[in-house]
């Protein structure tokens, strides 16, 4: 049976050219006035995935 990507992982995490899982960070959508300077420059970046789900993440990836 063909594998098939799992959408909602894809739409979250990118797969570097170097095999590295980037994804970015929580809360950004709204309430962000209130949260402090450091914390805004942040979100702004996007955060590598933990190395315990990159074996998870990347089987529910197989075509990318």
């Amino acid at each position: 049976m063909k594998l098939k990507t799992h959408k909602t992982v894809a739409k979250r995490v990118k797969l570097t050219k170097g095999g590295k899982l980037l994804k970015r960070h929580g809360g950004q959508d709204h309430f962000n006035s209130r949260a402090g300077g450091k914390i805004t420059r942040k979100k702004r970046r996007d955060q590598s995935v933990a190395h315990v789900y990159v074996r998870n993440i990347k089987s529910l990836m197989p075509n990318t």
